[in-house]
Order: C-alpha cells, then structure tokens, then sequence
C-alpha cells in the first residue's frame, strides 16, 4: 500500500514515540488520513498511535479547535492554520488522556491538485506543523504539479520526518 520509504518512515516514528513514552496524533487535510494511515500499518502501532482527524474542509479545521479568523485572514494552506491545526488535535488528544500520559500531534495542510491552486498558493504548497506541546516545529514544502497522488505522497514523508524531529 505505501511505498518502503514510507513504512521505513513511519516505523522511525513509531520508534521514537516509544522512546519518548508518547502517543501520536494527526490532524491532516490534504493527505486525508494518509499519515495515520502509515503509521497504523505498523503490526502494534497501537501502542504509540491515539488518534487522527481529517479536517478536509475549512468547517472541519474550525470544529477541531483551529480559530476560524485565523482560517479567514491567512488561509487554509498557511503556516498559522497548520500549527493551529497540531496544537488543536494535540489538545483534543488530551481531553481524556490518563493522567501524566504525553501526546504529539503533525498536522498537514495543502493543495494537491489537480485544481485547487492559485498564483499565491499554486498546487503542490504543503504546510507541516508538529507539536510537543513544549514547541511547535513547521515546515512548509513546495512540491510543483508533480501529480496528487505524489504531492500526497512526498506529504506523507514529510510530515512522519517533522513527528520525528518533534520527537527527538
């Protein structure tokens, strides 16, 4: 289903949320629950996996806790929305977390194409944000027209690197 890069990718971060004793969130747009999709491929992922939200729509992004001025003055696909995005789906974890538990969150938001993009924000524009609730790491990706299913994709890598350097 995912390429070895990816499974590779994912199995590092389910390593280090082991080490660090902590259990891993996503909050995803554009890849549509690809990210959480390569980590619960792992055979016992459950054991460093709590959730995922897919938050495709601007509605969707709003109900998980992203602030929806902030959605309207930056947009979707922007670093505020993407930390806003892991900070949300972190403390959404956490609401019936046991106590002294640990939580992290990646959040991914992007245009994939094939449509979508503008000479502002054209399509292959990818923001990552991942949080530890101590610090929020982001990075922002400009893939090109490479394809949907290869933004997605390279999206997928990007985001289990940035869990990993939240993590380490």
């Amino acid at each position: 289903m995912f390429d070895d890069d990816i499974m590779i990718a994912a199995e590092a971060a389910l390593a280090a949320a082991r080490r660090a004793g902590t259990m891993i969130t996503t909050a995803e747009s554009c890849t549509g629950g690809l990210v959480a999709g390569a980590l619960t491929a792992i055979p016992g992922s459950s054991d460093a996996v709590d959730s995922g939200f897919v938050t495709y729509s601007n509605a969707a992004k709003a109900r998980l806790g992203v602030d929806p001025a902030v959605i309207e003055a930056h947009g979707a696909v922007s670093e505020a929305v993407a930390r806003g995005l892991a900070l949300a789906a972190r403390g959404r974890a956490l609401v019936d977390a046991p106590e002294g538990e640990k939580r992290v969150a990646v959040a991914v938001t992007g245009v994939a194409g094939p449509g979508g993009g503008t000479a502002a924000k054209p399509v292959g524009l990818v923001h990552f944000a991942a949080t530890d609730g101590m610090r929020t790491l982001h990075a922002v990706e400009r893939f090109g027209d490479i394809g949907r299913d290869a933004v997605r994709a390279a999206s997928v890598r990007r985001a289990l690197a940035l869990l990993i350097d939240v993590l380490g």
